[in-house]
């Protein structure tokens, strides 16, 4: 009989949760993005590679925004360039996963800002952006992280604060 014991644990204790993503690989990311925010100085954000499976999404890996355009960040906000797509569809492709979500840090609260509203990284409705509050410094609480689906058409639906918890598990 093949079975991951992990897997079977993590079906048990959250069965609930749309999204997930593995503890080394969150505090890898949220490191990675205070580094590349220069410590609360900007702006800097990544795209989420990982696997759909029914109505549940996993996050296994992650492509920083500036790791595809060097010049993104420049502006203290993010402005990623269009033309770096194909470079993120080559990786995707080159690890056998799919970008499932995009994340971003900002100054303060986890709210969408007009640009984020107007401009979402990937238009394609049913995609996930997630914003950390604070430059993303510790700690990072759940139930403080911006969880947006993209509707089309420039429209979104929050994830409300009390539901994020059984939407989102880091675990």
């Amino acid at each position: 009989m093949n079975f991951s014991i992990a897997a079977t644990i993590r079906r048990l204790r959250a069965p609930r949760h749309r999204l997930s993503v593995a503890r080394d690989v969150w505090l890898r990311l949220r490191h990675d993005l205070r580094e590349r925010g220069l410590h609360a100085s900007r702006e800097s954000g990544a795209f989420l590679l990982g696997e759909r499976r029914g109505g549940t999404t996993r996050i296994s890996d992650y492509v920083l925004y500036d790791d595809l355009d060097p010049y993104c960040l420049d502006s203290g906000i993010v402005r990623f360039d269009g033309s770096y797509y194909g470079a993120l569809w080559a990786e995707c492709d080159r690890r056998g996963l799919d970008v499932v979500a995009d994340v971003h840090v900002h100054p303060f609260g986890e709210g969408q800002s007009n640009s984020d509203r107007n401009h979402p990284m990937i238009s394609q409705a049913g995609h996930l952006a997630l914003i950390i509050p604070n430059f993303a410094a510790e700690p990072v609480r759940i139930e403080r992280l911006g969880i947006y689906r993209y509707l089309g058409g420039k429209k979104w639906m929050p994830v409300p604060g009390r539901q994020r918890r059984s939407y989102f598990l880091v675990g």
